[in-house]
This record gives C-alpha cells, structure tokens and sequence, in this order.
C-alpha cells in the first residue's frame, strides 16, 4: 500500500507529488471499499466454505497488496487444517521441517490468545528456554494474523503474508483491515452453522416423523405405502418403490405419490424383473449411468428398465429381515448374516442425476427402519388365527353398553336369515340353453365331388320337394362321360366296318372259317356296345345328380346359402344347406350342462320310485317373446354329452308340449317364429332348501374342486 518516488525539493514538485498521492489513497480506499462490500456479500450468501474462504483471501491479498496467504479452519478441537492458500510455497516453509514446526506453535498460540496480531519477520514471542519449543515467525515476511471467531470460539485464522519495510501506521492499517475481514467470516461461519442447525432440526423433525408412521402399523402392505411416501420425503428423491417378497415371487407393492397403479404396465414389470433379480444375488445396486461392472444379468435387467423409465439414477437396495434380540446368544459371535429377504426398497432420481447432500445417511435409515417395521408386521401377520383374534379383538366394541340392543338386533336377524336359508323350502331349477326346431327337417348334401355353378335358391324361401335348389359342375364326370362316348361311337364304327367285310365274304369265295371269326368279333362288338351305353347311361344318373333338390318342402333355414357355397368346391357328402317345414310339428331341444345332470338324474330317480310315468317338466320362454311362458316335458335324453358352444360339455334332452300355445304366437302377427330361435328353459328338479337354491353353484364347486381333493 506504499509507494516509493524521487523527492523534488521545489514547491511546485512537492505539491504534485501530494496531489499525486491523495489520488492514489483515494482510488485504494475505494478499491478497498469495493473489495470489502464484496466479502459481505459473500458472508451472508449460502455458499461453500471452500468457495467463500478463497474468494476472501483472494480478496484479502489483493486489498493489501500482498505476496500470499493461507486461510487455515479448525473444527471441534481437531488440528489447524489448510482449507486455501496463494503463494505459500514462496514463504519457504515447505523446505525446513523445523521452520513448519515454529509456524505452527505461533499459529496455536495465536488462536490461543484470540487476538489478532502482527509477526516481524524472523521474530517470535513467548520463546522458553528450549529450542524445540521457540515460537516464532521464520519466514523473510511480515505475518499479518487474525481470528475467525464465532459464537462458539475460534474457528479458524486468516493469515497474510506482507512484505517487510511499511511504516507502523500502514502495518497497523494491514491489521485493522484483515480483522474486519475475519469478522465477517466469523458471520459467515455462524450464519452458516445457524442453517446447518436449522437443517438438521427439520431432518430430525422429519426422521422422527418417518420412524413413528413406519412402526405405527402391523400390516405389510400399509408398512410398505408408509415407506414409499414418508420415505421419499426423507430421502428427498423424485421415486421410492417397495417391492416385497411373496414366497418365490415379487411384487410391486407402493410406489411414492401413487395410490393405484398398473401392475402390467411395462414400467412396473420391468422394475419388479429388476428388483428379483438383485435381491436375489443379495448385494446392493447403485446405478448412475455405468453398468460397466455390473453382472450380466443385473445389466440386462437395468438397461431394459432404465430404456423404458429414462432414470437418471438408480439404487435398489435389499431388505433383510431384522435381527431380535433373542436370535443371539451370550457370549456367541454371529458367524453369518442372516440372508431371509424381505423384499427390496428403490430409489430413483428421474430428473437431476446429482445427489443433495446427505442423501446416502438417510437412504441407510430408511433402509434400517424400513426393515425393522417390515419384519414386525410380517411376524405380526404370521401369527396362528390371526384373522380370528382381529375379528374377536374388534366384537369387543360390539357388546358394550351403548352397541349392545343393535348387536342383539343384528344377531337375531342373521340367525333368521340363516333358518331360512336351511328350512324354507323353494322350487330347485337348472336352467340351460334350447333352440326351437319343426319336426321335420333335412340337410341337403353333396351326392359328388364338384363345384357348385349356381344357387336358385335364398335364405327364407319357400321350396318344393324336388326342387332344384343349386346346380354343380363335376369336371371329371364330363371327362368320363366324353371318353364313353368316344370309345362307344368307334365301337359302332368296327362294328359297320366288320359288317360290311362280312358282306364281301359271303359273296365271294372265302373260307367258312374266316366267316365265322367276323361273326364272333360282330358279336363282341355289339356287346361293347350294350356296355358302354350302360356305362354312359349310368354316367347320365351322376349328372342328374349334380342337380341338388329339395327332400322335403319347405322353407331354407341357412343363412347366407349363396354367400356359403356359390363357386365353392364341395366334398361328397358336405352338408350345403338346410331346408325345414315350420307347418310341422315343433320341438324344443336344450342343452343341459353336463354338471348340473346329477340334480336332474337325482330328481328323476326319485319321481321313478314313486311313479315310473313320471315325467320331468320344464318351464321356457323364447328369447323374442320373454313374456310368455310355455310349459312342457322331457320325452329323450341323449345318452352322451357333446360340446355346445360356450357351454363346454353339455347333455341334449328333447323336449314335447302343446302345440297350441306355440300357434297363439304364430298366429301374431307381431311375431315371426324363427326356426332354431333361442329359448331359455328350467327343468323342475323338486323343492330344496332356499340356501341351496341360491348357491347351488358354489356348493358344486366346493365339493368338486376342494371336498373332493382333500
């Protein structure tokens, strides 16, 4: 801060040199200023110390225009530490150990005394008698020194190294100046540790919030939504997922800031492969963009999720089932770890991929506490009868004084309800599934193999017996019937050649033999000729049988037909339509399901045994006309079961009744009677218990698929 110049001695250069100087202090005092406004500005923002103490001591050497210093920090006792220096190998304290060692006790001793001071180069203070105990500045440098005092005592020092030679009064500016810079660190140092404070008291706020909500339930699922919720909140992550164990298996069962969600969803099932597979290898899983060193089948399982989740980092973490009190034995050192997996709890960053501070120490006490509530409520949940003695635990409410009369009510009414259920009586039904169908009724079949050139008949349509309903085309029997007629035309041919050399022969003079031989091969050739008009006559019936007609009259029943079978090839024998007389009789069939048959033969037997005309009557309805009900009785049960549709295997029953109340609805002229229209029946299985009744599906399945495997 001092500046050296030639001296004038005539007034007119004094002058100007005081001028010159006044400036010169002027610009420093505001530089100075400036630089001091600076490190109050930093003293009361919230950045690191690291950051703070060299900005001040790279403030500091420049307001004083120094060759360095150090900025040394000491916490709860422990040794002075460097936290920044400029220039401190310049002091050439690096080279003598003993010259570090005399720095050292005058650093102590400064700290000791709490006041700031200034140290001549290669002088001391408080020197004893031994050498080894000098303290002393033995640097070529003007030590300018100051506390970093707060509320709590001295946390650090600011040391300046100054070059020799200033006037007191400047050394005594250095001093001053460095003193207000440590105070203003020593605000620093206590605001900082005011919101340290602050920040701890709300972490154990929030810890203390997290242990009492997690150990407040016994139930593993609502211990795992308290985990995945609190515990994001205390770990201050973007996502928390709790995956329990189930036996072998896995399962996703909360997931932070989600009260439902998607089991089958490519995130969940991704995350839930993940979970199993590190919980199974037992070791934890930090993942924050390297897979580098991961095991081949956790890398799969973390690329495949993190493809799909874009998660910046990833921690899944094992649970293990905490270990009590009573597992270990006095005296006894645990020898292995106990390996009884919980589940897995993981923590994901999907945003900001860096850590805030603090994030692992309180994934660990989550991660602790999570355990120890999840092994409670399981052990909780494992307890024998536990359902029973939560039931019993919740009637105590229900048999004090002000719920005793509603209790009583409420008994008195269940018990009626279960004495109705065992001892009224009520119709027994089983109901199927039935088509209405006239008597009389045909399938028209292919009688050849061929295509079928034209259909001449429609849907609904009326036909004749006889009628031509469609015409095919047999390629191969117009093969045959032309190469007949081939072979038959040059058969007539030999036979007119033969003739005529017959002829010749007898007017001449040939052999009889020779006559004889043409006689015979006439002969032959006439009977290759009854032969083959048999063969093109019964080639003539197979053409006629490529017309298709009608077996019956009547009216086609198949719908489409044309769409069916028109320019299709058909196989011998293929059913190609349906053709029904709805002026016949009428019958129902159902189609009863072949497992509730037992009810139905039971009942029949019993009827037997009485009267063995007894017949079993059935009730129905048709599905165009559900107001009417039609009565009737079973007159032929099929003696084996076949598949129906949805239905599965079924038993078809015919059933008889009036034709006269079917020709009431026939007779309207609203309604149109289709031939297999759909019909919902009831057959009459006798009077059982009303319980029965209503959950005779449930008893059949009680004793076929549990009473009958014990």
């Amino acid at each position: 801060m001092s500046t050296s110049s030639h001296s004038d001695p005539s007034p007119e250069g004094q002058r100007s040199a005081s001028a010159i100087d006044e400036g010169a202090v002027h610009r420093a005092k505001q530089e100075i200023q400036g630089l001091v406004q600076e490190v109050v500005e930093l003293s009361r923002s919230e950045i690191e110390p690291a950051e703070f103490y060299s900005a001040l001591l790279d403030k500091s050497v420049t307001a004083l225009a120094a060759v360095g210093g150090v900025v040394w920090t000491q916490e709860d006792g422990a040794p002075l530490g460097l936290e920044y220096q400029v220039n401190l190998r310049e002091t050439g304290l690096a080279e003598s150990e003993e010259a570090q060692m005399q720095h050292g006790r005058l650093l102590q001793q400064v700290i000791a005394k709490g006041e700031p001071v200034l140290v001549p180069p290669h002088s001391g203070f408080g020197e004893s008698s031994g050498d080894e105990d000098v303290v002393a500045n033995p640097t070529d440098f003007l030590l300018v020194l100051a506390p970093i005092k707060s509320d709590r005592g001295v946390d650090g020092l600011v040391e300046i190294f100054q070059r020799a030679g200033a006037r007191p009064t400047t050394q005594r500016g250095y001093l001053r100046f460095l003193s207000q810079i440590c105070e203003l660190a020593g605000e620093y140092v206590k605001s900082r540790r005011l919101r340290h404070f602050a920040t701890k008291q709300t972490l154990w706020e929030q810890l203390e919030a997290f242990t009492g909500l997690v150990h407040q339930a016994l139930d593993s699922r609502e211990t795992a939504y308290t985990i995945a919720n609190e515990g994001r909140r205390l770990v201050g992550c973007d996502r928390v997922t709790v995956v329990l164990r189930r036996g072998s298996k896995y399962r996703v069962e909360a997931i932070s800031g989600q009260d439902t969600f998607d089991k089958r969803s490519n995130v969940v099932r991704l995350l839930r492969k993940l979970a199993t597979t590190v919980a199974r290898t037992g070791e934890d899983l930090w993942f924050d963009g390297d897979t580098s060193d991961l095991a081949p089948q956790v890398e799969k399982a973390v690329n495949e999720y993190v493809d799909e989740s874009h998660t910046k980092q990833l921690a899944v973490l094992p649970l293990r089932e905490a270990e009590s009190e009573a597992d270990e034995h006095p005296g006894e050192k645990k020898k292995k770890k106990r390996e009884n997996i919980l589940g897995a709890i993981i923590v994901e960053q999907l945003v900001d991929s860096q850590q805030p501070e603090g994030m692992l120490q309180r994934i660990e006490v989550v991660r602790r506490h999570s355990s120890t509530a999840l092994t409670n409520a399981q052990e909780h949940e494992s307890l024998f009868l536990m359902p029973l003695w939560r039931l019993l635990g919740k009637t105590q409410v229900l048999v004090t004084a002000r719920n005793l009369p509603k209790t009583l009510l409420a008994t008195v009414a269940v018990v009626g309800l279960v004495s109705a259920l065992c001892f009224m009586r009520y119709d027994f039904t089983v109901v199927a599934d039935g088509k209405l169908l006239p008597e009389l009724r045909r399938d028209v079949f292919a009688h050849l193999d061929g295509m079928v050139e034209k259909v001449s008949v429609s849907h609904g349509q009326l036909v004749e017996k006889g009628q031509v309903l469609a015409q095919q085309r047999s390629v191969d029997l117009e093969a045959q019937i032309m190469q007949i007629t081939g072979q038959l035309a040059e058969t007539q041919q030999d036979i007119q050649s033969t003739n005529r050399q017959r002829q010749l022969l007898d007017r001449g003079q040939a052999e009889e033999i020779e006559i004889e031989e043409l006689t015979g091969r006439m002969a032959q050739l006439r009977e290759s000729v009854i032969s083959l008009q048999k063969q093109r006559a019964l080639l003539g019936e197979k053409r006629e049988m490529l017309k298709i007609t009608s077996p019956i009259s009547g009216k086609v029943v198949t719908w489409k037909v044309r769409e069916l079978i028109e320019n299709r090839p058909v196989r011998k024998g293929q059913r190609l339509m349906e053709i029904a007389d709805p002026t016949s009789r009428w019958e129902l069939e159902i189609y009863v399901p072949e497992a509730k048959m037992g009810h139905i033969v039971e009942y029949m037997q019993k009827r037997r045994a009485e009267d063995p005309e007894a017949k079993l009557e059935v009730t129905f309805i048709l599905a165009t006309h559900s107001a009417v009900r039609l009565e009737g009785h079973i007159v032929q049960i099929d003696t084996s079961a076949e598949v129906q549709g949805e239905s599965g295997n079924t038993v078809r029953m015919k059933v008889s009744f009036p034709q006269e109340d079917l020709k009431k609805l026939v007779d309207n002229p609203a309604i149109e009677l289709k031939v297999g229209a759909d019909v919902k029946a009831k057959v009459q299985c006798g009077e059982r218990a009303v319980g029965f009744v209503l959950f005779s599906d449930l008893f059949d399945f009680v004793r076929s698929k549990i009473l009958f495997r014990l």
